[in-house]
């Protein structure tokens, strides 16, 4: 009841926005960040087989940044008629290593060691005092 919440105080719906009045904005957005995801996993059920997309949601338990870079990548595939046809399991497995190569080869590297130099260190610099 509005009658018995304190003042400075408003009622909150939990279906969203507060209770006096829906809150246009932040429902709008929600409403807009839902309808996107629904897009995008119809685009995902169209491109991908049912197996592949089972495995793809296996996949998520474990590696979630690593499925959300694929799905981008096949959405944005799908929506550029890039993709010939449905992916099936054994393809969204090479799409997998193809793209844990390419994380692999970026981030490997040459190693440098550098030493510290203090001033006590005789090494770089051949003394022939005891010549």
């Amino acid at each position: 009841d509005p009658k018995d919440i304190p003042d400075g105080f408003k009622a909150h719906d939990p279906h969203g926005g507060a209770a006096g009045g829906p809150s246009s904005e932040g429902a709008n957005a929600a409403a807009q960040k839902q309808a996107m995801e629904e897009q995008r996993q119809a685009v995902l059920q169209q491109a991908l087989t049912p197996d592949a997309l089972a495995r793809l949601n296996r996949i998520r338990l474990v590696k979630e940044a690593k499925v959300k870079a694929l799905e981008a990548s096949i959405v944005n595939m799908a929506m550029s008629g890039r993709l010939p046809g449905r992916i099936n399991e054994g393809k969204l497995i090479e799409m997998l290593e193809r793209g844990s190569a390419a994380r692999e080869a970026k981030t490997a590297g040459s190693i440098n060691f550098q030493r510290k130099k203090y001033a006590f260190d005789s090494d770089d610099e051949d003394d022939d005092d005891d010549v």
